[in-house]
């Protein structure tokens, strides 16, 4: 875990580094109407990781085996308006989501990394590979952003 842990920290300073220091009006540009803005990205990805913080916490309390809930991507980008939020507040809420991620990782075991999860798709998988998961789509949305 090591190595996640390593890698999501330094998805965490390259993110903040970005939304601290890039043009608001590139940030808020949407490519098409139809797309998100790179502020909406953002938001996208403070939901995953409100959501994956949820998992990855409740999979330890709740029936085994832990029952994934799905959400609405678009949405919920849409519900919180993150368009009209401010890019500051947006951008510390996602580091400090992704630091108690962090602080959970760090607090995971061999064996509890093996706790059984079923996808909403009813496939049976487990806290390691979700977490893989959530480092991966983070990494994939962060280099998204900052590449156009």
């Amino acid at each position: 875990m090591n190595c996640t842990v390593s890698r999501l920290n330094q998805l965490i300073s390259i993110g903040e580094d970005y939304f601290t220091k890039t043009d608001q009006q590139n940030l808020a540009a949407k490519p098409k109407p139809t797309q998100w803005s790179k502020k909406e990205t953002l938001g996208h990805l403070i939901d995953s990781a409100k959501y994956n913080l949820i998992r990855f916490t409740e999979i330890h309390i709740k029936p085994k085996t832990y029952q994934i809930i799905d959400y609405e991507v678009d949405d919920m980008v849409l519900i919180n308006d993150y368009q009209g939020a401010e890019t500051k507040d947006l951008t510390m809420l996602w580091v400090g989501l992704n630091r108690q991620i962090i602080h959970v990782i760090n607090q995971q075991t061999e064996k509890t990394l093996q706790i059984n999860a079923r996808l909403p798709n009813q496939k049976t998988t487990n806290l390691i590979s979700l977490i893989n998961d959530y480092l991966e789509h983070t990494e994939h949305q962060v280099k998204k952003v900052i590449n156009g």
